[in-house]
């Protein structure tokens, strides 16, 4: 087992290190080594991704290369729910 790209977990075995961020109003930004993660669709059929050691996943709905970003967030003013929520409640009068 390759060490670099495993971590030991609390169930007694190993993982891969991924790293997902979340980017401010824009995608899931997923770091792994490669081919230590696996991707797949609602039907169970995997995406290649091959030499992708780093990908960025759609979090406003509106990109056309699903479940990928192609960067449509910025062109529709996409706020992040956690922004979006903060600003909403700025709005609200206070409640008595």
């Amino acid at each position: 087992m390759d060490e670099r790209r495993m971590a030991p977990n609390t169930f007694g075995g190993y993982m891969a290190q991924v790293k997902i961020t979340v980017r401010n109003n824009g995608p899931f930004r997923v770091e792994a080594p490669e081919g230590t993660i696996e991707l797949v669709d609602a039907d169970g059929n995997p995406y290649d991704l091959t030499g992708k050691p780093a990908f960025s996943l759609c979090r406003c709905g509106g990109s056309t290369n699903k479940p990928f970003c192609d960067g449509t967030h910025s062109r529709i003013g996409f706020q992040g729910a956690e922004k979006a929520v903060a600003e909403a409640q700025k709005l609200e009068p206070p409640q008595q």
